[in-house]
């Protein structure tokens, strides 16, 4: 199977925005399929759009990510694999925010790259597969 890349909160933020060229440039190089975003992710990028009051050119934004993006499903198999790997990075003392963990357990469990510009993961980079883009 090709390499997937699961783009985290932040770096689809980056996109939506529009403003990052470079950002774009590496996006058009991933073929199509490849690049996609947890459910998770979706759900923070719609809480996001509700604080600020929809705005419309966000919204048409965030349309144009998901036709182009899958959104995976957090199903039970990237439940055990949160659960399993919460509790050994808690008991060395790594902990993380619920979502970000959430991802990273989602891009672990597909084995996909998380593509993130969280410098929290860098913590965790060493199971994780984790670029910056």
């Amino acid at each position: 199977m090709s390499q997937r890349f699961m783009l985290d909160t932040n770096v689809v933020s980056h996109i939506m925005q529009g403003r990052d060229a470079a950002l774009l440039a590496r996006l058009t190089e991933v073929p199509v399929g490849q690049a996609v975003i947890s459910s998770v992710t979706l759900a923070e990028l719609e809480y996001g759009l509700q604080r600020k009051g929809q705005p419309v050119r966000l919204r048409n934004a965030l349309t144009q990510v998901l036709l182009r993006m899958d959104v995976l499903p957090w199903d039970e198999s990237v439940a055990v694999c949160y659960g399993e790997w919460c509790a050994v990075l808690e008991a060395r003392g790594i902990n993380l925010s619920d979502f970000d963990m959430m991802i990273a357990a989602h891009a672990l469990a597909l084995d996909a790259t998380l593509v993130s510009r969280d410098k929290a993961f860098a913590q965790i980079a060493g199971r994780l597969k984790l670029q910056v883009w």
